[in-house]
Formats: C-alpha cells, structure tokens, sequence
C-alpha cells in the first residue's frame, strides 16, 4: 500500500505519516516501490497503527478496494469471491465477525466451503478456492458485506474487474431510473428478460415489482456473473437464469418468450452485426441500418415477447428523429408497437450531456384492439423552458449527476467511469417526483386510452396519423409544447401576480438573511485548532454515527422493504435544504434508521455541484427514515452542539481529506475533524452556522422563485397571452 493509503486507513495526512516514518524506527520499512514512491505491507502498518492506538478510519469498501489493489493485477481473486458475497450475505454480523476472526487457513477452508454452498448460479465462476494469500482480502470482504452490505461488496468486486478489463464505458443504471422502468410494466409481468443486463439493476427492479422468471445475458462475463448474485441477493425467491454471450450474435434464449423485456442496451454500436444478421427473423420491421444499432435491440425485444407483452428501453433521443431510422420508426407506430416516449432531463442518466428517452413498446396481438395514439411524455421540459411556471405545470425535478447502464464497452468513445458513479445520480436525482408524473400520465393514458386529456407543456396523446409524416419524428417536446390555445389568459395572469408576491416577500428575506451580522477578524492570524476526528470522538460517547444502507439491498435474512408509509430523507434533501421527498421502496427493515430533530446529516456522496454536505435535521425531518448514501451523526448535546457540529463537518477542506475519489467523491465520516472547544464557544459558532445555514437557504428560494417567474412572463409573452406593461405614462412624467 502507498503513504496515501495508509492516511487514508488511520485518517491523518499525508504529512503525519512522512512524519512517522522519520520519527519511528519501528515504522515499517517500505517492502515494495522505488525510493520516491514506496509501498508498504498493509498487515505490518495495521499491526504498527494498532499497537500506538490508531484504528482505521477507513470505508469497509475502501478497505476491500485497498485489499484488492495489493494482490496485483490479474489475480482473478474478484471473479472467485462473487458467490462468497451472496454466502456472506445469509449469515448475521455476528456470524460474519466470528467468521473473521478465525485464523488463516480455518478463515481459508470455511470461505471454500461456504461459497460451495451456493446453488450453481453464477455464469463462468471459477472454482471456489482459496489460498493462504487470499486471507486478507477475506476479511476485508466479510467486513465490507457486514458494515456497508452485500451489494456494496458486490460492486467493489466488479469495479475491481472491469478496471482491469479495460471494459470504457460501463456505468450502472440509477437505481430510481431502473425502478420508474420497471413500473411501467403491467401488473402481473412474471417473466422478465434483460438481454443486456449490465449489473442487474434493471431485473432487480422487476423482481421488486413482483416479477418471478428472471432471465439476463450480457457479453461481459464479469457482468454476468454479478447480476446473478445481485439477483440472489435481491430476488432469493425468484427463477434466475443468467447467461455470457452477445445476445444480437448469440441469443442464450433463442426460445423463450416472456411477459416483458427491460433493457438499457449499448449506444453507437458500429460493430453490432449488422451484415451477419442481415437476413436474421427477429427484423420484423426492417433491417436496422448499420449505424442504428439500438434498433437491433428493440426488435430482439419485441421478438422475445408474448403477444401483448411490453418492452420498456432506454434510448438516446436521436433515434427519435434520425432520417436513417425513420422507416423502422414508421413500421413500429404503424403497427401499434411503439406505445410512448419519455424524454428524461439531461444529467439523470449517462451520458450525462444530453437527456435520454423511456420507449414502450407492445408486441402486437392477433385480432387485438387497434391502436390509435402514441403517448408522449415530456420529463426534460420542466428543467428546459421552465415550463413548472405555466399553470398546468407540476413541480421541477431536481438534476443530478448520473450513470449510464450499458451491457458492453461503448464504442463512441466515452470515457471510462466506475460502477460507484451510479449512486450518485441515485441520491441527488428527484426520482420518486419524475417517477409519479410520468406513471400518473401512463396509467390515465393505458386505462382509457380514448379517454386520455392531455396536459399541454407536460405530455399528450398523438394520434398515429399525425406522425407518419416526412420525418417521423417521437420526440416529447415537439409533440407536447404548450400552445397559446392551451392557455388561459386571465389564469396566466394571476399566476404571474402570484409569483411576484411570493418573490418579493422571498428577496425581502433573503435581505434579512444576507444582513451584516458585526462579523469580526480572529486577530492578525487565523486561529489554530486543536481536534479530534469524528471515529475519535465516537469512541469517546460524544456522538454516534448510524449509515444507512445502499439502495437497493435487502436484510441478511431476504427481509422486504418497509411497508411503513414514512417519508425518507435522501442525499437531495441535504444538499437542496428541502424536508424529506423521498420514498421507502429501496430501503429494508433491517438497515432504515429514523431521523431525530438535532441530528447531522452528511452526503455520502459530493462532486460535481456547490451544494451543501451537511444539514441539521429539524422538526419537519424528525421521525422520516435514514435515505440512501446519507451519514447520520447523533451529538450528546452536553457535549456537542449539532449547528456547530455540521459546520465545520461539512468545510469543504474538511470534506475534502475525508473523500476518496475525484469527479465523484465518497465521504468516510469517521474522518472528518472537529475543533475541541467548550460548549459556551461551540453553541456560538453553531449560531453563526445557523445563519449561515439560512442565508444559503433564502438564496436557493429566492433563485427558483425568480427563474419561476421569468420563465412564465416569457411563455405568457410569446405565447400572445400577455401584454407588455404600459410605460407611455411613466416615460412622459
């Protein structure tokens, strides 16, 4: 291991550990490296760092990744340890410690024989053995799946792995985004197919969602075989068949049909097939040009689906209007095949840049009811134009940073990102609003189709006629843009009204907030502080520090989500100053903590935006449970004072020396710093902090209401529905 890693593990600096290294004989001699860079044994520092009383501060990920990295590349030790992860996974913490703590070769020959318990689910696995080497990475392991999950080691692993297969270009898909797809399909869906399953989120989804026969094939056996334990884990109850191959070249279910396909396929695949397959069955309407590839994809769905069954992919938005694609475009809504198109805001999903598409799809039955419209559902719109001023408007989405769930290196030349990436779009993404919009219009527009009222600016029904024109263009925003029609003038005009209300009660209290509050300099130099990290102060009884599980897991024992109807305060909440919007789908009973008035919350998971780290919880969080990729730290407030608390937590030096990571961070709270100061001094920083707190707040209302209202007043004024105010008078006095 490097300097670096070991100031990660005993949460200091760089600078203390060159320090140890010329004050302490005893250090540990470099046994690897050059002179200027040289590596270390991590067992000879954790024996060092022990006996002087220094316990890692490090992540269980962050320890199992450090593991990893010192057995060298191309150990395969990765791939092996997958069906250990779903053993791990049935066993208690308690189990898992006990499991640990045993020596090497018992650790050794109890790991073979646990993970040769498995049923033989996992595609290409090697054989389940160890060696004495593998003792480290062992404990590592049983230690990440007992503190941070099963899945969290599950990733780790396949990050490991795909670093090493230079596989660019293989992200994730967001958890929320799997979930909106995997509720687009009908009640009852059974059996389910992802013929390019990536990590298995999408079939999980469908699992959660009620689905009973999962079937999934990637071409990248690392991916493979971790949605087939991403599956054990999540769908134990559930028909798994997961299969390695190329599923355009070579279809591992040639004969199967199912209720449903969900897919997020590869974009800008040139070397698809396309002349191997030229005179392939499944082209029912129309070769896919050589350029087109995600048209291969969607006929190898709709060929995989029982009559009347639904497809839901996920598609780059030129496929919605490319002249190449148009005639394959024209046969699938001439057909009744294509059903709607989402359009998503740009950043919700790789690649991030640009706004990708929901399409679904039905196989046509014999003899079924005609279909006239296509539905079309405008989800980029809101963050667009503004169109959350109009009156028929719903509330904006908020964007985040986000992944793309690709099955197979892309080929367009995207740069590499690792499977963490994903989370992130996960905690600062407004799911759960997108998510209810976009079902609200499916479900009114599938129960009466002929019935369905249209929502100008927000998502309307199509009749087919109408886009088999030259273009054949299905993208939203063309289709749903509001007219002047769709309008009502007087309406428009006491929103707007309205809005210059509020914002002008807004701007008056963002001047209160900003106001000087007799701010004074320390002295002729800063103050110099004396401090203890947050697992310090932990282990003295001064606060408590409760995670929540990653989204998505389950209970070591397979427990279902909460049924509670509580809300769930996520990452977007801390870092947007919002209450609690999330929901409890993605949480399990076992790992939900409930949220006290006095808490500090922390973002597991910062970069990319100036947004807030940390927050106080208040009354309107109190009682919500713990959201995903959020740290919970409860003071005793004799001791700590929580405003001054997630102040100098949530410093951006601070977060900075306690994240691993560069575009997208990830924040270990055991390392964070904290002055030691009396708590007359901390209640008064905490006072600071609080104002500070809601100054950021009021700037935050304060710009949405603004935008708000300009966005509206230009909508009102090209629209014709408004007229520009008279100033003759004014300019004549």
């Amino acid at each position: 291991m490097t300097a670096a890693e070991i100031s990660r593990i005993a949460g200091v600096t760089r600078a203390t550990v060159s320090n140890w290294r010329r004050r302490h004989d005893d250090f540990p001699a470099p046994s690897a490296g050059t002179e200027t860079s040289p590596l270390y044994d991590l067992v000879a520092v954790q024996a060092w760092l022990r006996g002087r009383g220094h316990t890692s501060t490090a992540s269980p990920t962050e320890e199992l990744r450090t593991a990893l990295r010192l057995l060298g590349p191309g150990s395969g030790v990765a791939t092996r340890l997958f069906p250990l992860v779903a053993s791990a996974s049935r066993r208690t913490p308690q189990e898992l410690a006990e499991l640990a703590a045993l020596p090497d070769d018992q650790l050794v020959a109890r790991a073979e024989k646990s993970a040769g318990e498995l049923p033989v689910a996992v595609p290409g696995a090697e054989p389940f053995r160890y060696g004495p080497d593998d003792a480290g990475v062992l404990r590592a392991l049983l230690g990440c799946v007992r503190e941070a999950g099963a899945q969290a080691a599950l990733d780790v692993l396949a990050e490991r792995e795909l670093d090493e297969g230079a596989a660019s270009g293989v992200y994730q898909t967001p958890e929320g985004l799997a979930l909106l797809m995997a509720r687009l399909l009908p009640a009852g869906a059974s059996r389910v197919l992802d013929p390019a399953c990536g990590s298995g989120t999408l079939l999980a989804a469908a699992a959660r969602q009620g689905a009973q026969e999962l079937f999934g094939q990637d071409s990248l056996p690392v991916q493979g075989q971790r949605t087939a334990v991403r599956l054990l884990l999540a769908a134990p109850r559930a028909e798994t068949v997961v299969r390695v191959g190329d599923s355009l070249r070579a279809d591992a279910f040639p004969d199967v049909t199912v209720d449903a396909v969900l897919c997020n396929p590869p974009f800008g695949d040139r070397d698809w097939g396309h002349d191997e397959l030229a005179y392939d069955p499944r082209w029912a309407y129309g070769l896919p040009p050589r350029f087109e590839s995600e048209l291969a994809w969607v006929q190898h769905a709709l060929a995989h689906l029982e009559p009347g069954g639904h497809a839901v992919m996920l598609l780059p938005p030129a496929l919605a209007f490319r002249s190449s694609a148009r005639r394959i475009r024209a046969e699938l809504i001439r057909s009744g095949a294509l059903r709607a198109v989402v359009s998503l805001p740009a950043r919700a999903a790789y690649p991030l840049h640009i706004g990708l598409q929901i399409w679904v799809f039905q196989r046509p039955e014999p003899g079924g009811t005609d279909r006239t419209t296509v539905l079309f559902v405008d989800g980029e719109g809101e963050q667009r134009d503004g169109a959350a001023g109009t009156p028929s408007a719903t509330d904006t989405a908020g964007a985040g940073a986000g992944t793309r769930g690709g099955s197979r290196p892309r080929r367009s030349g995207s740069s590499a990102s690792s499977a963490p990436a994903s989370s992130a779009s996960a905690a600062s993404f407004d799911w759960a609003g997108l998510t209810d919009r976009v079902l609200a219009q499916w479900t009114a527009f599938t129960t009466a189709p002929d019935a369905y009222a249209d929502e100008p600016g927000v998502a309307r029904a199509v009749p087919l006629v109408d886009l088999l024109d030259d273009v054949v263009d299905v993208t939203p925003a063309r289709h749903v843009r509001m007219t002047a029609a769709d309008i009502d003038p007087a309406a428009l005009a006491r929103r707007v009204q309205d809005l210059h209300e509020q914002l002008a009660e807004q701007v008056a209290a963002l001047a209160a907030a900003s106001a000087s509050g007799g701010w004074q300099p320390s002295g002729p130099a800063a103050r110099e502080w004396r401090t203890a990290t947050v697992s310090d102060l932990a282990r003295g009884g001064a606060l408590t520090v409760l995670r929540a599980a990653p989204s998505g897991t389950r209970g070591s024992k397979g427990s279902a989500a909460p049924t509670v109807d509580r809300p769930v305060l996520t990452a977007q909440d801390v870092s947007a100053v919002n209450p609690p919007s999330g929901t409890a789908v993605d949480l399990h009973a076992d790992a939900a903590q409930s949220v006290a008035a006095g808490d500090v919350l922390v973002r597991a998971l910062g970069g990319g935006e100036a947004a807030a780290m940390t927050r106080v919880a208040d009354d309107r969080d109190a009682g919500a449970l713990l959201g995903p990729h959020v740290h919970l730290l409860r003071p005793d407030p004799a001791r700590l004072d929580p405003w001054f608390l997630a102040g100098f937590l949530g410093a951006e030096d601070n977060i900075a020396s306690a994240s691993t990571g560069s575009s997208l961070v990830h924040v270990t709270p055991g390392r964070l710093r904290v002055p030691l100061l009396p708590l007359e001094e901390q209640r008064r920083y905490g006072e600071a902090f609080r104002r500070v707190y809601e100054l950021r707040a009021a700037v935050r209302r304060t710009a949405a209401l603004a935008a708000d209202t300009a966005a509206t007043l230009t909508t009102g004024l090209t629209a014709g529905v408004l007229l520009p105010p008279d100033t003759s008078s004014s300019d004549s006095a």
